[in-house]
């Protein structure tokens, strides 16, 4: 059930990697910010779903979470505990706790493993259940994502998309974890498999009072899992809402272009709607413009933008953005320009 304790808080989150210019003479080294000070939290029981276009820092922030890659400032928590402070061993117990379900279904089995050695390697490297035990719990776990047992002992390449997603599903599952970050669960899936996995991670919520993370470039599949949305442009995040809020009543101008485009089943309103249609080109991480991130491709800009970098903030309950529309100085040359 949403809305119990914090099970999970980001707080000023940044992620920094080093890179060289290939082909500049003088070799320059830059700095790309991946995250910069991203913070949120999830509640136990309930799906945020974490939405932005390729190379927004979505994926980076799973990584972190995980303890994959380093981060450069900020905290993560995780049931009270800070997961930058524990050594090898207590992250790998709490792993126990936390797992991850990766985008491509092809490329994250190893096509020389069995299913049952895919789904049983975290029973071995966490020492649950021997022989016969662990075979039954992973024949169990296919059953749990709706596979067929007797399918145990056959290779990747034997499976569709959707079924590796499924034993992808399995596999991170079999250890009885609480908390699944889900990156790109779906995007490399025909639309109608999507809405199946997308059914059986309701499923196994509610089944096994999970709580997630739901990565994705597409707002019209975090939708119908998430309880809230959190919306990332170029390492930041920009909105921050309940899932209905957010469809209602979408502030940022980059959440109204993303809303424009996603599809309204009822033909009449779909006709008559506008797309807002974003120009320019995504600014590179290496050079991120001064003011809001989104000045180079917002239409309703102003002065302050291109100097000021908006701060989060709360609009109206439980409603966050980053846009001076709607803070400060910006809000007062807004409503002059208006005027």
């Amino acid at each position: 059930m949403a809305g119990g304790k914090s099970l999970l808080e980001v707080r000023d989150l940044r992620v920094e990697f080093a890179a060289r210019e290939q082909f500049a003479a003088t070799r320059k080294r830059n700095i790309i910010k991946a995250v910069d000070g991203v913070s949120f939290e999830i509640r136990k029981g309930e799906v945020l779903g974490l939405v932005g276009e390729s190379g927004c820092g979505k994926s980076t922030i799973s990584r972190a979470i995980l303890q994959l890659i380093p981060v450069s400032g900020g905290a993560i928590y995780y049931d009270g505990k800070s997961l930058g402070s524990l050594d090898e061993r207590e992250m790998r117990r709490m792993r126990r706790r936390i797992q991850m379900i990766f985008q491509d279904p092809y490329a994250s089995l190893n096509p020389s493993m069995t299913v049952y050695q895919t789904i049983s390697e975290l029973l071995k490297i966490h020492r649950i259940a021997e022989g016969r035990d662990r075979r039954k719990r992973v024949q169990e776990m296919l059953e749990v994502v709706e596979l067929d047992p007797e399918f145990i002992d056959r290779y990747p390449h034997e499976f569709s998309g959707g079924q590796r997603q499924r034993i992808s599903i399995a596999r991170a599952l079999v250890i009885n974890p609480e908390f699944l970050v889900a990156d790109e669960p779906v995007s490399a899936l025909d639309v109608s498999v999507q809405a199946q996995i997308i059914n059986l991670l309701q499923e196994l919520q509610d089944t096994f009072d999970l709580t997630y993370l739901f990565i994705s470039h597409d707002l019209s599949v975090v939708r119908h899992i998430s309880n809230r949305i959190a919306i990332m442009y170029l390492g930041k995040i920009v909105e921050h809402a309940p899932t209905g809020i957010l469809f209602r009543n979408p502030l940022h101008p980059y959440a109204k272009a993303l809303l424009s485009a996603v599809p309204i089943p009822d033909p009449e309103i779909e006709r008559n709607r506008k797309r807002i249609i974003l120009t320019g080109e995504v600014p590179s991480a290496y050079a991120v413009p001064p003011g809001c991130r989104f000045n180079t491709r917002c239409w309703k800009r102003m002065d302050i933008c291109f100097n000021v970098e908006p701060a989060i903030e709360e609009v109206e309950e439980g409603h966050l953005t980053a846009c001076h529309l709607y803070t400060g100085h910006g809000k007062e040359e807004h409503h002059a320009a208006i005027l």
